[in-house]
């Protein structure tokens, strides 16, 4: 005789059914996050989009944060295996690569803004917790950044600086720019995206420049 926990309902399993309703859940956060954002958002409005009852929503997360920082781990899953997948196909021209690596960037949060507003617009200082999941997030992005550097020729082990920090510095700016240009540009608007990605590319194109600046090591020892 099946166990009740071992059921299938709708051909899912209790793993399965779980999965669905975390599933749900997260696609409710995202839409009530950046319509709304994370303070006006109660877990009871949540549920409610999702049609899951608050019961279930304990089931998956433990609380508001829990659910938030899971909505967060998932975009940024997805824009991670993008970037992971452009680099691999990347042109041996440098110009070219940056263009379609930052193209990327753009758009894995761009093409449904709602990912860019509840990733920007809500995570920074909401919590210690929301903060680490942050701060992981940018030192992944940055060791991204290093390895692009080392495919087209930065020499990353021999310029006298922490280079590791320098990649911190730009994707917190890539970062800060794409918030700037989302207060009053319009992401459903590909000539804005555009600006966007042509602005992104200038500013990857002066930090490699002066990256291997002579005089680099001069400054820093200064």
């Amino acid at each position: 005789m099946t166990s009740p926990s071992g059921r299938r309902i709708r051909g899912l399993d209790a793993e399965q059914r779980k999965q669905a309703r975390r599933d749900q859940l997260l696609d409710a956060a995202l839409e009530l996050f950046a319509t709304d954002g994370y303070h006006n958002t109660s877990i009871e409005q949540i549920c409610q989009a999702a049609y899951v009852g608050t019961k279930s929503f304990y089931e998956v997360f433990d609380s508001r944060e829990d659910c938030y920082i899971a909505l967060l781990r998932r975009i940024t899953e997805r824009a991670t295996a993008a970037m992971v997948e452009a680099l691999g196909n990347a042109p041996e021209d440098e110009d070219r690569a940056m263009e379609l690596l930052v193209s990327t960037f753009v758009h894995a949060f761009l093409d449904d803004p709602r990912i860019a507003k509840a990733s920007f617009g809500e995570a920074a200082g909401l919590s210690p917790a929301v903060e680490r999941e942050r701060r992981s997030n940018r030192r992944w992005a940055a060791a991204y950044i290093e390895s692009v550097w080392r495919k087209y020729g930065v020499p990353t082990g021999e310029l006298g600086v922490d280079t590791h920090r320098m990649a911190i510095g730009m994707i917190g700016g890539m970062f800060d720019m794409l918030s700037d240009w989302m207060l009053d540009s319009d992401a459903t608007l590909p000539s804005d995206v555009d600006v966007l990605i042509g602005d992104l590319v200038d500013f990857t194109r002066v930090v490699r420049v002066g990256l291997t600046a002579p005089g680099l090591r001069r400054v820093r020892s200064a």
